[in-house]
């Protein structure tokens, strides 16, 4: 197939800030989780399917298969309101957890 430009599984960007390996970045309305530490101004790859232990804010309380949101301080929220669409729980993490496992992009 001559059209195919990539298998959708990661992509190429440029941090606008320093990121670590593993942390989430938001890219327009796709959440990816970089492959690598990234300086500003530099090139990385980010990840754009799969489930990824990621940082929540812990006192909230989320189920398995709830969808879940992307802070601007790249926490994991069940607050929708003033967030961006991540993806949905893989599986549940209760107040007072820091982490939840997220399908990212679900």
């Amino acid at each position: 197939m001559k059209n195919c430009v990539s298998d959708g599984n990661t992509i190429d960007f440029i941090a606008t800030a320093a990121v670590a390996s593993g942390e989430p970045v938001l890219l327009g309305k796709v959440v990816v989780v970089s492959l690598g530490a990234v300086a500003v101004g530099e090139p990385g790859v980010g990840a754009a399917e799969g489930v990824y232990e990621l940082p929540k804010v812990e006192a909230d309380d989320i189920g398995q298969g709830a969808q879940v949101y992307l802070k601007a301080d790249g926490t994991i929220t069940s607050t929708a309101s003033g967030n961006t669409l991540a993806g949905k729980a893989w599986a549940a993490a209760g107040n007072p957890s820091t982490t939840v496992w997220v399908k990212i992009n679900a």
